[in-house]
């Protein structure tokens, strides 16, 4: 198969190194409108204009800023094209469902980058959940310098909210937010509280201004809590026996997620494969991920 990567930034630079150790793709296309990202690849066809690859490709992965994801992802859809389109999906829940709409109606996939799905140690973790009664998360980074016109809350604490989703597969009752812009137009570091109807709780820390590297999800159940690192992907269980504190140490099998991931749409083409449900789950995760956002911008 023929592969496009639309942007090649950081992002789609991985998705380039990616997509070349992948043995059913034959070829790869670049697009990008900085000339000068594209002359470090002169080996590989190159282009402007994304357009240009209508005739010339059996799945594109889409690594621009999220404000050009609507209109790229809906001319590929449109030409039962696939699509990887990074996370967020959009900038706002009317494109989201826009989307999911043209993917419906041509009946051909759009596959959304949420990548902590694809970490093995969050899949070795996800038999055990049952019911959980309160997670907290921490997902912080150092300053980026780059996607700055996207808030923290849609860059990084989306990942958790999509992962939270997953696990509890409930419905939202209470979100109470707070969040702050420090070095850039955006919220930087924000604090979200979400009540679920079920009565878990869940407490998420996204930050890009820290001085430290953290990606960590805990996982409190009764006489059981859980430890999960997605960076180093190692998870540790503590479960209370009778009157003992017991402790394990799962093995985990590490591989890079965001391979994993790549690797699982191209075979969801190679199969001709279509679902919904990847782009419904990143669309509702958006659309919480919006909801905190708006709750912090009406605080002040």
């Amino acid at each position: 198969m023929k592969a496009g990567i639309i942007g090649i930034g950081k992002l789609g630079s991985i998705h380039l190194r990616i997509y070349k150790e992948l043995k059913e793709i034959s070829k790869i296309y670049l697009v990008d409108i900085d000339k000068k990202k594209l002359a470090a690849h002169n080996y590989l066809a190159t282009f402007n204009d994304y357009k240009q690859l209508k005739d010339k490709v059996n799945l594109v992965s889409i690594a621009t800023p999220t404000p050009s994801h609507f209109k790229i992802a809906k001319f590929f859809l449109e030409n039962k094209i696939p699509v990887l389109v990074e996370k967020p999906l959009t900038q706002n829940a009317k494109e989201a469902e826009k989307l999911v709409e043209i993917s419906r109606k041509h009946k051909t996939l759009l596959f959304v980058g949420h990548v902590e799905r694809y970490n093995n140690a969050y899949l070795a973790i996800k038999k055990i959940i049952t019911t959980p009664l309160f997670i907290e998360c921490h997902r912080l980074s150092l300053y980026p310098h780059r996607s700055l016109d996207t808030s923290v809350v849609l860059d990084l604490m989306i990942h958790d909210l999509d992962i939270i989703l997953d696990l509890l597969k409930d419905k939202v009752k209470k979100v109470e937010a707070k969040g702050v812009k420090v070095l850039s137009p955006s919220q930087d570091i924000a604090n979200a509280r979400i009540t679920f109807s079920k009565g878990c709780v869940a407490n998420i820390t996204s930050s890009r201004i820290s001085t430290k590297k953290e990606r960590k999800i805990r996982i409190f159940m009764p006489n059981l809590y859980i430890s999960l690192d997605y960076a180093q992907q190692t998870v540790e269980i503590y479960r209370k026996i009778k009157k003992k504190i017991i402790k394990k140490i799962l093995t985990i099998n590490k591989e890079e997620p965001l391979k994993k991931e790549i690797a699982a749409f191209v075979n969801l083409v190679k199969t001709k494969s279509f679902s919904l449900e990847y782009a419904d789950k990143a669309k509702d995760a958006l659309k919480l991920a919006l909801k905190i956002q708006k709750i912090i911008e009406n605080s002040g």
